[in-house]
């Protein structure tokens, strides 16, 4: 995947500011988020590491200044996060 594409994502804003994704739509199929792994603040963002149903891996990214959410890249493999 060359440059993050746009997802619909929902997810959960606790009191804290702390975001979790728990579903999230991309090209056409809706995933649910079975745990979610490392996360880390850049300058393009929150980046959230997130396990799929079926052991798919997905890095997510929230642009918090507009609100919305990418996928920044989908590994094929499963992997442990």
């Amino acid at each position: 995947m060359d440059s993050p594409q746009p997802v619909e994502v929902i997810a959960r804003f606790a009191p804290d500011g702390k975001v979790t994704p728990l579903r999230f739509r991309w090209r056409g199929s809706l995933y649910t988020v079975e745990s979610t792994g490392r996360r880390w603040q850049a300058e393009d963002g929150c980046h959230i590491l997130v396990l799929a149903a079926g052991g798919q891996m997905f890095e997510l990214l929230f642009t918090a200044p507009d609100n919305r959410w990418y996928l920044a890249q989908a590994k094929s493999a499963p992997m442990a996060i």
